[in-house]
């Protein structure tokens, strides 16, 4: 999932290489995924755009994902919130990048592992959580499940870049697609 502030959703699209017109029309993310299998190829993905409470947000479908184009995405005064979640090779991922710069990334249960152009830009709310301890190791207990350690992190990104995405609008309703290619 992308969020990005500071341009629609066409143009976050069209930023993560998507083509103008490649879609007839609005679809849902069963159509998208079948859009996927249909392609028959790993050079092809989908992704399906709009816009929530401030925020324009990108559902990417298929084998890539938009990582490595962040800084790109971000240009011109854009900021870009990526929630990867890696689900054949965790652990999920967090990237923040903000006018062309790669500002913070980290893995969600790696989270003392951080780079970027600011790495410790998390820092404070990850020692608020009760994630890290001020020194960036571990503060969560070592036999608290990985779901629920998870949970604390995604809940500080979401009030720190004031997301909110209800799961029925990215994964039911019809929103404007784009295959990448």
């Amino acid at each position: 999932m992308v969020f990005a502030r500071g341009i629609t959703p066409d143009e976050l699209g069209l930023r993560m290489g998507g083509v103008r017109g490649s879609v007839a029309s609005p679809i849902t993310g069963v159509e998208a995924w079948d859009m996927v299998l249909d392609l028959a190829t790993a050079d092809n993905h989908v992704v399906r755009v709009g816009a929530h409470d401030g925020w324009s947000f990108a559902v990417e479908y298929g084998p890539r994902d938009c990582t490595r184009r962040l800084a790109e995405i971000s240009r011109s005064g854009v900021e870009v919130v990526h929630l990867h979640p890696s689900l054949d090779h965790p652990p999920a991922m967090f990237s923040h990048a903000r006018d062309g710069v790669d500002v913070c990334s980290f893995g969600i249960g790696e989270e003392c592992w951080r780079w970027g152009d600011q790495p410790d830009l998390l820092l404070p709310e990850l020692v608020a959580a009760g994630v890290l301890h001020s020194d960036g190791q571990y503060a969560r207990p070592d036999d608290e499940s990985y779901r629920d350690r998870d949970r604390h992190t995604l809940a500080l990104i979401e009030t720190r870049f004031d997301l909110s995405l209800p799961r029925d609008v990215w994964e039911n309703e019809r929103l404007l697609a784009l295959v990448i290619g």
